[in-house]
């Protein structure tokens, strides 16, 4: 018997979130719970936040937040060591 997961789509909409929500739902067992969630809804952003998503596509199992989706997103640091904001 497969354990039952609830898994979090994190998505803009766009067809990067578009694919990802494909390969989770190719991937989910038949006693997954399935959901995607439209990152443009305030109270999906702030669930999203608070899971530390940085950017989407995101998925969060069970509550957390999946390893390939967890510190990843855009930084100020690494914009400026890229010479943004540098004459």
């Amino acid at each position: 018997m497969s354990m039952k997961h609830r898994v979090e789509v994190f998505s803009a909409g766009c067809p990067a979130c578009t694919d990802v929500v494909s390969l989770v739902q190719g991937l989910a067992c038949p006693s997954c719970e399935v959901d995607v969630l439209d990152m443009h809804d305030m109270e999906v952003a702030k669930r999203a936040k608070s899971l530390g998503v940085r950017s989407v596509p995101a998925v969060a199992i069970n509550g957390q937040l999946a390893s390939c989706c967890a510190g990843r997103g855009i930084d100020e640091a690494s914009l400026r060591a890229a010479g943004l904001g540098q004459s």
